[in-house]
């Protein structure tokens, strides 16, 4: 699989308070776009519900395959996720622990993530989103992070953008894959596959461990707080008729991690446990030109918190949610010009969570639900060559608030098969109120969606197979946030401040009262010259306050840094051996809505190593935070230190 190339851009540091200190050195290189080719060259993006040539895509999108994940060797998911454009994190200690992911300032739970097509979201969370601290790399074999609101085809959720993940799948009719890596603070990570292609199936089963001591949650705690996760995942496609297939596909992780308190170190842990199952069937009509989908998804995710200082009851929180979906999507080629994607669904969403606080009292897991029906459609049109049009419309139905309805268009066009690439695009997002902020003691069941609405115009360009440079300039308007509105401590107490249904009053609870404006400009390339090579991006990002009745009105939004950079150089030889250094920075952020408090700005430094000693095996290594950088990406939480780590791989 061959790379795409990025290259050096032009830039000017005549307006340095708006692009940073450090811009103009950091705008000269961005993380390289890898994906599977189709015969022609073009990469191919499959987060857009059927394949599309990368060149042909309106919208903003990275794309990894399995040796760009391989090359960065990260443990997390996040940690591949931050070395791009756009993407910010916060992370209440070592991994295992509450993790918030922010694509160009969007809140946390504004993220679709979808493993191998199925949507995973906890319906049980505060914002109802994923939490990413328990998704490793596994299995992964390529990642496409598309940035913008994306609701058209993926619904709810989906303002600052889509992670769309795909597994390893079988080449050969039997094979198998295994790693293996170890160090510091006593962490092990394991993870096998085996799985096989023929004539009547396609299969792959894998599995993975990963225990580590960690470090203290809280920066001025003093006794580590560790994580162990196991977890599996399968795919199967019977291949029934040249026409009709089906798929089987499953995930399933349980984890148990330490935390603290505000107060500092304790013996708290958290258990989580999460699956997802997909049985869908492929049905292809008229020679292939109409493509049919049927399929029932559902996904799991269980959450206890468990305090041993509690004498009678140690449970202080206990959350169980659950999404079923049915959908239909169909594909129709009209011709090689023209292409339309269309589909129904519904989602069904339950949930039930209790925190007892008294550990003499029982408590009751109360459950609550909300479905939402939809219907979508997007027509892809190519006029003449070189030229891409999109355009489509869903409407979704929830039982709770109703109706609402969203659109999207974009154009993309290359002169000369991908060396200029330009796009622009216009997109809208909307987030239904989470099942949690509709019910809980804090909830308010008036609630409406969020609504967002967003464009972007971006330049690609090649210089033969050297250098590949980008720019992208993008905004964002979103209205009717939700958040937390605080009750008054004097004078007149309105009827919200009462929980819903009894006589009880709250100290605050749930409200549309939040407006946000985000833009910014992402700038990134790639060279390579012979076996060196040199990658990067920066970001600016301006995300603001624009409620006028806030008291942080025009103020960056709590935890979403104004600039971020990426650097990438190393040598890359034929033989085998590949060792670079990487740098990332993170500008300071305030920490929280309301607050003066500021997370300082840091740069982190890494080194990674690995040598195909064989074709079928690879040692690697590396050491992160090379200078011991003391940070924090959420106030009072500690982050890694310097950690070195060794390991091998092997596909056979």
């Amino acid at each position: 699989m061959r790379p795409t190339h990025s290259s050096v851009l032009r830039c000017s540091c005549r307006k340095p308070f708006v692009l940073g200190p450090a811009a103009c050195l950091l705008a000269l290189i961005a993380p390289p776009a890898l994906a599977d080719e189709a015969p022609d060259g073009a990469i191919v993006v499959t987060a857009l519900r059927s394949p599309v040539a990368q060149r042909e895509v309106s919208a903003t999108v990275t794309v990894l395959d399995e040796a760009a994940i391989r090359a960065q060797q990260p443990i997390a998911l996040t940690d591949l996720l931050l070395r791009t454009p756009g993407i910010s994190l916060s992370r209440n200690g070592g991994y295992g622990t509450a993790t918030s992911l922010r694509i160009r300032g969007a809140d946390a739970a504004q993220t679709v993530m979808v493993i191998d097509g199925v949507r995973i979201a906890d319906p049980s969370a505060t914002g109802g989103g994923y939490s990413f601290s328990n998704l490793l790399v596994d299995d992964i074999d390529r990642v496409e992070i598309l940035r913008g609101p994306q609701s058209i085809l993926w619904g709810s959720d989906a303002i600052g953008g889509v992670v769309n993940v795909l597994t390893r799948r079988a080449q050969e009719p039997l094979e198998a894959s295994m790693a293996l890596e170890a160090g510091s603070h006593d962490t092990v990570s394991a993870q096998a596959g085996i799985g096989g292609t023929g004539a009547l199936l396609d299969w792959r089963v894998s599995g993975s461990a990963f225990t580590t001591d960690g470090i203290s949650a809280r920066s001025n705690g003093t006794e580590p707080d560790g994580y162990r996760r196991v977890s599996a995942s399968g795919t199967a496609r019977m291949k029934l008729a040249a026409d009709l297939s089906v798929d089987l596909r499953g995930y399933w992780a349980d984890a148990r991690n330490d935390f603290d308190g505000f107060a500092g170190d304790s013996r708290a842990y958290g258990l989580s446990r999460e699956w997802t199952g997909y049985a869908g069937v492929n049905l292809a009509l008229f020679d292939g030109k109409l493509a049919n989908r049927f399929a029932v998804l559902q996904t799991e995710t269980d959450r206890e918190n468990y305090d041993p200082a509690r004498s009678v009851r140690p449970l202080n929180f206990d959350a169980h949610g659950r999404i079923r979906r049915f959908e239909y999507q169909g594909t129709l080629a009209l011709s090689s010009l023209v292409q339309a994607v269309f589909g129904a669904e519904r989602e069904e969403q339950r949930m039930t969570s209790a925190s007892p606080g008294d550990n003499t009292k029982p408590y009751a897991l109360v459950p609550q639900g909300a479905d939402t029906d939809s219907l979508y459609g997007e027509v892809r049109v190519k006029p003449f060559t070189g030229l891409a049009l999109n355009g489509g419309v869903r409407y979704d139905h929830q039982s709770r608030f109703g109706g609402n309805t969203v659109f999207s268009a974009g154009a993309a066009y290359t002169p000369n098969r991908g060396a200029t690439v330009l796009r622009a695009g216009y997109d809208e997002g909307f987030k239904a109120p989470s099942l949690y902020q509709l019910f809980s003691i804090y909830g308010s069941a008036s609630l409406q969606p969020e609504g967002a609405r967003g464009w972007s115009v971006s330049a690609e360009q090649a210089l033969g197979e050297t250098i590949r440079a980008t720019a992208t300039w993008f905004e964002r308007d979103s209205d009717n946030l939700i958040d937390f509105a605080f009750c008054p401590t004097s004078g007149p107490v309105p009827a919200a401040c009462t929980i819903p249904g009894t006589t009880t009053s709250r100290f605050g609870y749930y409200a549309n009262v939040r407006k946000t404006r985000a833009r910014g400009l992402e700038l990134g390339a790639e060279v390579r010259a012979g076996a060196l090579f040199a990658t990067g991006n920066y970001s600016w990002i301006a995300a603001e306050d624009r409620a006028r009745d806030s008291a942080d009105f025009g103020r960056q939004l709590a935890r979403v840094p104004r600039h971020l950079a990426n650097l990438e150089g190393g040598v890359d030889l034929p033989q085998g051996l590949r060792a670079s250094v990487a740098a990332r920075y993170s500008g300071s952020s305030f920490d929280r809505a309301g607050s003066p408090g500021v997370l300082a700005s840091y740069w982190l430094v890494d080194l990674r190593g690995q040598w195909r000693v064989a074709q079928t095996l690879t040692f690697q290594a590396r050491v992160e935070n090379l200078a011991d950088k003391r940070y924090e990406t959420a106030g009072g939480y500690g982050a890694l230190g310097r950690t070195v780590y060794f390991g091998l791989r092997s596909r056979f």
